[in-house]
């Protein structure tokens, strides 16, 4: 009776090397997006605390212990958190401004998004919101990493680039 050739070892290694490989793709994939959606909560302010402390008045040697006792009650505030300012991070398509939605300062950025399916990085400071082209102070298409000084009260427009991050 004729019997099956054992599989080599290396074939088996490869076969589960390339299992695990696949594994591992398929699981960042899917748990690799990095967005939390959520939202930070911690300017809001916590709620006053009422402490309640109950001690037994002093007793001196050979007096019966007092039926009265001491009570002493404390209200706690705390400060409300410090509202959070603005961003000195931009990311994602949009208008932003300066100020408001994001500090004033130099902002850089390594360049174009690389899953755009056109890689190109386009800014713009603005004077205004309108969208018209005379509120255009300076605009960029960039194919690499860039830089742009922002001022409170611009506006920043950014399409297709990877975050802006302040640097100064």
């Amino acid at each position: 009776m004729p019997t099956k050739p054992k599989p080599s070892r290396r074939k088996a290694w490869l076969t589960h090397g390339a299992t695990t490989l696949v594994a591992l793709v398929i699981g960042a994939g899917i748990g690799g997006d990095g967005e939390s959606g959520g939202k930070d909560d911690s300017a809001a302010p916590a709620p006053a605390v009422t402490v309640t402390e109950t001690a037994a008045a002093p007793v001196e040697a050979g007096e019966p212990e007092p039926a009265a006792t001491v009570t002493e009650k404390v209200t706690v505030t705390p400060k409300p958190a410090k509202k959070p300012g603005a961003a000195t991070t931009v990311e994602g398509d949009g208008q932003y401004l300066v100020g408001e939605d994001m500090q004033a300062g130099t902002y850089k950025t390594a360049g174009p998004d690389k899953g755009s399916i056109i890689e190109n990085c386009y800014w713009a400071r603005t004077k205004n919101a309108s969208g018209e082209f005379d509120a255009i102070i300076a605009n960029a298409n960039l194919q690499g990493q860039g830089r742009v000084t922002v001022n409170k009260g611009e506006y920043f427009e950014t399409n297709g680039c990877q975050e802006w991050t302040k640097v100064g």
